[in-house]
């Protein structure tokens, strides 16, 4: 009996893996921060790791909600630049709602646009591993709207392709001026998905 339970199991997730009307997907993306602000000038994307549920599907457009992890290093090294005290690491969090385009006779082309809210999370430790604590506000955290626009392209049912862009508008706090250079973050992302 256990046995053809799991085998029955087994069926309906294999079928389910090979519907390309599956509603769940994750992706992996290769991030690239863009511009004229901290980010862009800074630090350097290492992987963005994402995941997206649709909950309203239709012949033009479905609605879903999508979460978004990235991570980011700083360029510089103390042993480079003796301005650069300190190693941080960001890790944007992007939690949003998102609609997708079904284009007739561009069946495999899917157009994307969203909204959300990104969190900036800091992690810094002293550029030359000395023992004395970090200042308070080394690490605040940071956060915004965020609009994203995409495009995917299905290489198979199951498998696509994808880029995306990603504006954030961040707020600044404790004496950081309020410019374009410390708010407004571009990310560019080129990855690979799997429907499952």
């Amino acid at each position: 009996m256990k046995q053809k339970l799991l085998l029955t199991f087994i069926l309906i997730f294999t079928i389910k893996s090979f519907s390309q009307n599956s509603k769940f997907s994750v992706e992996a993306n290769y991030p690239i921060a863009i511009g004229d602000n901290f980010l862009g000038q800074n630090y350097n994307g290492l992987i963005d790791l994402g995941a997206k549920y649709l909950f309203s599907e239709n012949e033009i457009i479905n609605i879903g909600v999508s979460l978004n992890v990235g991570f980011f290093q700083n360029t510089k090294s103390g042993a480079t630049d003796l301005n650069q005290l300190f190693d941080v690491k960001i890790l944007p969090i992007q939690p949003r709602i998102f609609a997708e385009f079904n284009i007739p006779n561009l069946e495999k082309l899917h157009p994307q646009i969203g909204i959300g809210y990104s969190i900036l999370i800091y992690n810094a430790e002293w550029a030359d591993n000395r023992e004395a604590e970090l200042p308070a506000d080394i690490d605040d955290n940071e956060n915004g709207f965020n609009f994203n626009v995409g495009l995917s392209y299905d290489i198979t049912n199951t498998l696509f392709v994808l880029a995306q862009y990603d504006f954030i508008k961040i707020g600044v706090e404790g004496g950081v001026p309020d410019s374009s250079y410390n708010t407004n973050l571009n990310i560019l992302k080129f990855g690979i998905g799997l429907r499952i």
